[in-house]
């Protein structure tokens, strides 16, 4: 599945980081379909709620992806994959951007303003959403993650 457009979005921890990827987004000719989250760092925002309404936008549009932006990525990351059809991970490297996507089919990147620099930040982004899922074996792994009340 090729990305046609993302979602984005962050608490207070994010936003600059979040401001500076959608101007990197619009850069790479990126449709940036919703901005979510505080207009700055100084509006406090709960991220649970931040995630949820990125996650529920995704899930509405075929062939988008999220990016959501907190202070480390992982408060997003857990809050995003209690979304049924969600999956999220956080990732501070190239690598594993592009494996959250080859592997594991993500749809929601989720990024840590204070553990990124902001061009490392835009080499992530670029890692997770230039990569396609793989499928094959994949796909039987991603079926069994989305599979809910499977045994762990």
């Amino acid at each position: 599945m090729s990305v046609t457009e993302v979602f984005i979005g962050s608490d207070h921890g994010g936003v600059t980081l979040r401001e500076l990827l959608v101007t990197h987004m619009e850069g790479r000719g990126i449709l940036v379909r919703a901005r979510l989250g505080p207009e700055t760092a100084g509006d406090s925002v709960d991220y649970p709620d931040v995630a949820r309404a990125l996650c529920a936008a995704v899930l509405a549009a075929e062939g988008s992806a999220g990016i959501l932006v907190c202070g480390t990525g992982q408060g997003m990351a857990i809050s995003a994959n209690k979304v049924r059809g969600i999956r999220a991970g956080a990732a501070s490297d190239p690598f594993s951007a592009r494996m959250l996507r080859a592997h594991n089919d993500a749809n929601v990147l989720c990024l840590g303003e204070r553990v990124l620099g902001s061009e490392l930040a835009k080499v992530v982004f670029d890692a997770f959403i230039d990569a396609d899922f793989e499928g094959g074996r994949h796909a039987r792994r991603v079926a069994k993650i989305d599979n809910e009340g499977s045994e762990a």
